[in-house]
């Protein structure tokens, strides 16, 4: 067993070369994109986008170290515009930037654009090598600017296997744990994809090593990564996405685990509602009429009995939604008339369906030739209610499934009755 004294264990195990990173093989493999450019001699500057304990630092420090680089870290957590200024200045005034430093700064997304825009000019002119870290979507976070001039590239998340192999690494370096293959699992489940938090939870079992460990023992040592959710940012969104698109695919069981996965994450359980409030009325529409109802009592439902009671009331209307019939004929019918009405505003509406409510407004023929509806034998007079401009425009295409298969049959009536009156030029029935 080594003895690396108080180091964290994260840093003694933290990988002396390209080779030892698990997980990234498509970054730093045989014939990785950063193994490449290595091979080429030639340093380019990178945006390192992933979640964390993946290796985006591990990977910038080899980075810097295979093209014997001086390597600077920033963070933007700590790092004001000022400092900045300040450091860039002197590394310009002293050989620094002379060998073209390597500038590693974690958590870039929190710097403002300002900031960001900093770092321009000396990318422009060559004078340093920046590598980025951010674990958030790098469209969001990051200016155009300065992600033109960086090479983005994406690490994943740990898979079980390569949390296997962190594990395993540990035992050869530090010391072997009386583990069976359910506690292992149990370690690297714990660990949702994080190699941070995998090292963080032996170092707990460190504390105080037993003899033998068992689950029941673990459950009590070790704590669960949290899920990885961001409510203010990427998650937020990819989540919601996620469940948009399993329940607009009808597939209810991954509805539900989306549904699940987001409120692990501390999601407001009412912003969720009020999300498949949308879902009703965009994707199924009037193909299921009673959705719309559904998803609001399920919304009042909640704010009545809050939670966990109340959840259960959204899982039942996430089920429901996922299982209707799906049209989006109301969305796009709407899309449409929006459309064609914010191109036509200044249009008036036909004379005939105008209220008259002054003699002046009576002469000018407001009102005139209006055919109450109800008092036709059909119930229908054929009028027209578009500006006499625009002439009539169809919005509205019911598709042939669920309650639209009735609204179309009422659509193709009322059409052909429109049409025969009109060839007819008679008087409503």
């Amino acid at each position: 067993m080594k003895n690396f004294a108080s180091i964290p264990l994260s840093e003694q195990l933290r990988p002396t070369t390209f080779s030892e990173i698990v997980g990234q093989e498509h970054l730093t493999g045989k014939d990785g994109y950063i193994t490449r450019i290595v091979a080429s001699g030639r340093p380019l500057s990178l945006l390192l986008s992933g979640p964390p304990g993946c290796g985006k630092t591990t990977i910038a420090r080899l980075y810097a170290a295979a093209f014997h680089a001086p390597f600077l870290i920033l963070s933007a957590v700590f790092n004001s515009a000022a400092e900045l200024k300040k450091i860039l200045k002197e590394g310009q005034e002293t050989p620094l930037f002379s060998r073209r430093a390597i500038v590693f700064i974690d958590e870039i997304h929190r710097f403002n654009r300002a900031q960001q825009d900093l770092f321009l000019p000396f990318l422009e002119d060559g004078s340093l090598i920046l590598i980025g870290a951010t674990t958030e979507n790098p469209s969001f976070a990051l200016n155009g600017a300065l992600i033109s001039r960086l090479r983005i590239l994406t690490l994943n998340h740990l898979n079980d296997a390569s949390l296997h192999l962190l594990l395993q690494r540990y035992e050869t370096l530090v010391r072997p744990l009386p583990l069976d293959l359910e506690c292992r699992s149990y370690l690297v489940s714990a660990s949702q994809g994080d190699g941070r938090h995998l090292l963080n939870l032996l170092e707990t079992l460190e504390q105080d090593l037993p003899e033998s460990i068992n689950i029941a023992l673990l459950a009590q040592r070790v704590h669960k990564r949290p899920p990885l959710y961001d409510k203010d940012r990427d998650g937020h969104y990819n989540l919601i996405s996620a469940l948009h698109k399993a329940v607009r695919g009808s597939d209810p069981d991954a509805s539900l685990y989306w549904f699940a996965r987001i409120l692990e994450g501390g999601e407001d359980p009412l912003f969720i509602a009020r999300r498949l409030i949308r879902m009703a009325s965009e994707d199924i529409g009037l193909a299921d009429p009673h959705a719309l109802g559904i998803t609001l009592q399920a919304h009042d439902a909640y704010q009545r009995l809050g939670s966990p009671e109340g959840e259960l009331a959204l899982a039942e209307a996430v089920l429901y939604l996922a299982l209707a019939p799906k049209s989006n004929a109301v969305y796009t019918a709407y899309t449409e008339a929006r459309e064609t009405a914010s191109a036509s505003g200044h249009l008036s509406p036909p004379k005939q369906i105008l209220n008259a409510p002054t003699p002046l407004m009576k002469e000018m023929g407001y009102g005139q030739g209006y055919v109450y509806d109800p008092d036709t034998s059909r119930g229908f007079s054929g009028q027209e209610y578009f500006p006499e401009e625009l002439g009539r425009k169809s919005f509205y295409s019911p598709v042939e499934r669920g309650f639209e298969r009735e609204m179309k049959k009422r659509l193709e009536y009322f059409s052909a009755l429109r049409r025969t009156l009109a060839s007819n030029h008679s008087h409503p029935l």
